[in-house]
C-alpha cells in the first residue's frame, strides 16, 4: 500500500512537470496511459526505498502501540527474532529490486524516453478558433470570424496560401463553408461557398515594374489540407539505446571499458602532438637565431641595426603566436577531456546505482524497523513524518554524492555509496537501542532529564549563594 501511494505521488509530480507537453496535442488515451505506465516504472527506484522505510516503521510501530511487542518480549522472544520474518521479506525485496534495476528499468527507461521525446516533438492538435489566425498547417494561414453549431460551419473565411514563399500573394475568401476531416484523419476538407481568390501574377520580365493580379469568383470550392504532420511519429528506439539509463550491468561494463580505452588513446595522442609541436617550435627558433646571426655577420652596422630589430620583432611575434596556439590547444584538450570524463562518470554512476538501490532497501528497513519499535506509533501520523525526514536526508546525500562523482571530486564508488554508508551506522545504533529498550524518542524521559538538570542547577545556585553569605 505504501509503495503505490509513494508511486502515485511521484507520478503526480511528473504530470505537473510535463503537463504543458501533454495538453492540447490530441493524444490518444492509450498513448497517455502507456507513457504513465513507463513513467511509473522509472519511479520505482525512488518509491521502493521510501515504501520499505515507511511500512517497516508503521508495522513495528503498530505492534508497539498495541503492546504486542511487550507481550512477545515477556514471552522470552527477542526483537531480533521478531524481526526475522521481516528480514527474510526484505532480502526477497532486495533481490527483486536488483533484478528490476538490471533488467526491467533499462527497458522502461528506453520506452519512456523515446515516447516522451516523440510527444514533446508533437505539434498541438488541429484547432481553428474564432477571430484568430491559425498557422498550424504548413504554408497556410486560416482565419475564421464565426463558427456555428458543432464547429463544422464556418463564416467569413480567409485562407492565405504561402506555398510560393512570396508573402501574402495568394488569398482566398468565402462567405461561409463547412469543415470535416477524412475517416483516416489524414486530411482536412474545407468546402467554401460564395467566395473569391486574389493572386498576384509574377511578371515574366524582371524589369517589368507592374504588379498585375487576377481575381477569380466561385460559388463553391473544395480545398484539401494535409494533416499528416499532426499524427504522432515514433522515433527509432535505436537512437536512445546507447544512453546510460538504457543499459544493464554487462552493457555498462562494455561501454565503460570502451570509453576508458578511447580516453587513454586520446590523452596519449594529445601528449604526443604537444611534444612534437614543442620540438618543431624549438627547431624553428634555432633556425631563426641562426639567420639572425648570419645577418649580423653579413650586413654593415647601419643595416644591422635596422634589420636586426626587424628580425628580433619577428622572433617575438612568432614566439607569442606559438604560445597562444599552445594555450588554445591546451584549453580545447582540457574541455574535451572534461566532457569525456563526465560522460564516463555517468556510466559509472549508473553501474553502481544497480547495487545501491538494492542495498538502500535493506538499510532503510534496518532503520525503519527498530525505529518503529522505539516510537511505538502506527498509522500515517508520526511514522510518515519520520520516514520522510530520513528519506529526504538519504536522497539529498545521494544526489550530492552523484554530483561529486560527475564533477570528478569523488570516485564513483565513494559518491554512490555515501548515503548508504551514512545510514548504516544509524541503523546499527537504532537496532542496538531497540533491542535494549532504550528510550530514544520517549519525550517523558527527556522531560524527566531536563527536570533533574533544573533541580541540580538550582541546588548549585543556592549552595553558591549560601557560601557567599558565610564569607560575608
Amino acid at each position: 500500500m505504501t509503495f503505490f501511494i509513494a508511486l502515485f505521488i511521484l507520478l503526480m509530480q511528473f504530470l505537473w512537470k510535463y503537463v504543458d507537453d501533454l495538453v492540447g496535442k490530441g493524444l490518444e488515451l492509450y498513448i497517455i496511459a502507456e507513457l504513465l505506465f513507463y513513467a511509473s516504472a522509472t519511479f520505482v527506484p525512488l518509491a521502493l526505498p521510501l515504501a520499505i522505510l515507511l511500512s517497516s516503521i508503521m508495522t513495528l510501530g503498530s505492534l508497539g502501540e498495541n503492546y504486542e511487542l511487550v507481550a512477545l518480549k515477556s514471552a522470552g522472544i527477542s526483537l531480533t527474532r521478531i524481526m526475522r520474518p521481516l528480514v527474510v521479506i526484505s532480502l526477497m525485496l532486495v533481490l527483486t529490486a536488483f533484478y528490476f534495476s538490471n533488467n526491467v528499468l533499462p527497458y522502461a527507461n528506453l520506452k519512456f524516453g523515446s515516447l516522451l521525446y516523440d510527444i514533446r516533438q508533437q505539434r498541438p492538435a488541429f484547432n481553428i478558433m474564432e477571430g484568430i489566425y491559425y498557422k498550424g498547417i504548413d504554408n497556410f494561414v486560416i482565419r475564421v470570424e464565426e463558427k456555428d453549431g458543432d464547429g463544422s460551419i464556418l463564416r467569413k473565411i480567409k485562407i492565405y496560401d504561402h506555398t510560393d514563399r512570396r508573402g501574402n500573394t495568394n488569398l482566398t475568401t468565402a462567405e461561409w463553408g463547412t469543415m470535416h476531416t477524412t475517416e483516416d484523419q489524414h486530411y482536412l476538407v474545407l468546402t467554401l461557398y460564395n467566395g473569391s481568390n486574389y493572386q498576384d501574377v509574377e511578371p515574366r520580365d524582371s524589369r517589368d515594374r507592374s504588379r498585375p493580379f487576377q481575381r477569380t469568383y466561385f460559388s463553391k470550392q473544395i480545398r484539401k489540407f494535409d494533416l499528416s504532420a499532426f499524427s504522432l511519429d515514433r522515433t527509432d528506439e535505436d537512437m536512445f539505446r546507447s544512453n546510460f539509463r538504457m543499459l544493464n550491468i554487462s552493457q555498462l561494463t562494455h561501454f565503460e571499458d570502451s570509453m576508458k580505452i578511447d580516453l587513454q588513446k586520446r590523452e596519449q595522442e594529445h601528449v604526443r602532438k604537444t611534444l612534437d609541436r614543442f620540438h618543431f617550435y624549438s627547431n624553428l627558433d634555432s633556425i631563426t637565431r641562426a639567420q639572425l646571426h648570419l645577418k649580423e655577420d653579413t650586413f654593415s652596422l647601419d643595416v644591422l641595426a635596422h634589420d636586426g630589430l626587424s628580425y628580433r620583432q619577428q622572433l617575438i611575434d612568432e614566439t607569442m603566436n606559438n604560445i597562444r596556439t599552445t594555450k588554445e590547444n591546451a584549453r580545447f584538450a582540457h574541455d574535451e577531456f572534461r566532457t569525456r570524463k563526465r560522460t564516463l562518470a555517468r556510466y559509472q554512476i549508473e553501474f553502481h546505482r544497480k547495487f545501491t538501490l538494492s542495498f538502500a532497501c535493506l538499510v532503510l528497513f534496518m532503520v525503519g524497523a527498530p525505529l518503529g519499535a522505539i516510537i511505538r506509533k502506527g498509522g500515517f501520523g508520526l511514522p510518515v513524518v519520520i520516514s520522510v525526514l530520513f528519506f529526504v536526508v538519504f536522497h539529498v546525500v545521494s544526489i550530492t554524492g552523484e554530483k561529486f562523482v560527475r564533477e570528478g571530486v569523488l570516485e564513483p564508488w565513494e559518491g554512490m555509496w555515501m548515503s548508504s554508508a551514512l545510514l548504516l551506522p544509524i541503523a546499527i545504533l537504532l537496532i542496538s537501542k531497540a533491542t535494549t529498550d532504550s528510550a530514544v524518542l520517549d519525550m517523558d524521559s527527556y522531560l524527566a532529564r531536563i527536570g533533574r538538570f533544573k533541580i541540580w542547577t538550582r541546588k548549585k545556585f543556592h549552595s553558591g549563594m549560601g557560601k557567599k553569605d558565610v564569607v560575608n
